[in-house]
């Protein structure tokens, strides 16, 4: 092709854009630089092309954009081996920016395409064909420019996986200027407030604070216009209803190109479970204190009444062991159950259930025999706090009729009857079948200590013993509501 390039006529000097280009390459011309010359040296793409579309020049720039050389007067429309959409669709070079400049004869500018090379790598490029045209007005041909925006299209899908990260975010995330302007609003921040986005961009973000919290708004914004970042500040906000939200705020300065502190975004998340746990953990934490140190009590007073009546150190050992135990198959059935979401549910317990647990030991029965010891009449839920003391009572019963009662010998049975009469629950045990009875009052052993410190005072009641020639009958009645815990 000619060093030369066709200049435009003044019929089309209503077209300011393709002036500047002309004049340019004019003057060019005039000091003995041609336009082709120029047009080499340009760092960006640059092809010509006849009125038909077949190309007629292209720099090196071009070439290199291309990843190859097309044929001078035989590739048509654009050098490139393939071109496609921005989305990935295959662009026709018939359908290309250029190809539609030379059908329509008018600008066709600032099209994104993308550039194949020949080895298979891509180029994102902005296209600017201009059709050129004679002194007459006649198209002669047209010149592009492609501009490779690769670094910009990083950038754009980069900046579309971020804002699709936060829209998808179950977090509440939102900016604001500095004045406290909501300018963004994401879908978790619609769910943890209520407000969508149309309704709450563009009013302040005290729209979210309760009235006793307002002053906390300024000293974020002062700490953010310091370019200080705040990390995990619990707070209270308001939703739309009106109702209010424990969250947990990380508020980060927003800086603008020159660095300067522009607004601040907000990561809010609602922490109302965790406090909810929290507060159960707490709960947990004080109830076993309090079990722990019941406990220890009431070992303390095992031991010190168990000594009182063992005679040897092996029998004071055996003896507290034993009622020990008896405490520690009482408490489990008391513990509170746990369901899988976390909240707890205290477990009930009866008296039939603890008489059974505690007695179970002492039944001695052979296999395939009957139980020896039988348990009749209404059962009645047992509250927690006086437990530990039937169990006591239970097992010093259960403890007396093996070693020296009917559960002593092989026929020996026991019969336990329950009767709920006015504002007492009697329990009566009643022993047989066991060695001939000698004794006709109370003495002083444990059982006898354990109901005097119990039996009247905690529970309300009386307890008494009678020495019968088939054996022994204890008769225990205690009030109704101390036994249940329902007054």
């Amino acid at each position: 092709m000619s060093s030369s390039l066709p200049s435009r006529s003044n019929a089309v000097s209503d077209q300011p854009e393709i002036t500047d280009a002309v004049t340019a390459l004019n003057s060019a011309t005039q000091t003995s630089v041609s336009a082709a010359d120029v047009l080499r040296a340009l760092p960006e793409a640059v092809y010509m092309t006849d009125e038909a579309g077949r190309i007629t020049f292209f720099n090196e720039a071009a070439a290199t954009l291309w990843g190859q050389r097309p044929e001078i007067g035989e590739t048509e429309f654009c050098g490139s081996w393939k071109i496609f959409w921005p989305d990935g669709r295959p662009l026709a070079f018939a359908e290309c920016p250029m190809a539609i400049a030379l059908r329509e004869k008018r600008p066709n500018r600032d099209h994104e395409i993308v550039v194949e090379r020949p080895d298979g790598s891509r180029v994102f490029a902005l296209a600017f064909p201009t059709p050129l045209f004679d002194i007459h007005g006649q198209m002669i041909g047209a010149v592009n420019m492609l501009v490779d925006v690769g670094h910009r299209s990083q950038v754009f899908e980069e900046a579309q996986r971020f804002a699709a990260i936060v829209e998808s975010s179950d977090d509440a995330i939102l900016a604001k200027d500095l004045d406290g302007t909501i300018v963004s609003w994401n879908r978790g921040a619609e769910k943890l407030f209520g407000y969508t986005a149309a309704e709450i961009i563009g009013k302040p973000i005290a729209t979210l604070i309760p009235l006793d919290r307002h002053d906390e708004e300024p000293n974020i914004l002062a700490r953010i216009r310091a370019g200080e970042q705040i990390d995990h500040y619990e707070t209270v906000r308001r939703r739309k209803d009106g109702s209010l939200i424990e969250i947990s705020l990380s508020v980060s300065p927003i800086r603008n190109r020159q660095g300067l502190v522009v607004g601040a975004s907000k990561i809010a998340r609602d922490i109302t479970e965790r406090r909810r746990a929290e507060a159960q953990q707490h709960m947990l934490i004080r109830e076993m204190d309090h079990r722990v140190k019941n406990l220890f009590t009431l070992a303390n007073s095992v031991v010190s009444l168990s000594a009182r009546s063992a005679i040897t150190a092996e029998e004071l050992v055996s003896d507290v062991g034993s009622r020990l135990k008896a405490l520690a198959q009482a408490h489990a059935l008391t513990i509170a159950a746990t369901t899988d979401a976390g909240s707890r549910t205290e477990q009930e317990t009866t008296l039939h259930t603890l008489v059974r647990t505690i007695i179970a030991p002492y039944d001695g029965r052979v296999e395939h025999q009957p139980t020896r010891v039988n348990l009749s009449g209404p059962d009645v839920t047992i509250s927690g706090s006086v437990v530990t003391s039937f169990a006591l009572l239970l097992h010093e019963f259960a403890t007396n009729a093996a070693k020296y009662g009917s559960l002593s010998t092989v026929d020996g049975c026991v019969e336990i009857t329950c009767m709920h009469d006015a504002d007492m629950f009697v329990l009566t045990w009643s022993e047989s079948g066991g060695p001939s009875v000698a004794q006709t009052e109370d003495g002083d052993g444990f059982g006898t200590l354990l109901g005097r410190a119990t039996v009247r005072s905690q529970l309300g009641g009386e307890i008494s013993r009678e020495w019968k020639r088939e054996g022994l009958v204890i008769r225990l009645a205690v009030l109704f509501s101390r036994l249940t815990g329902r007054y």
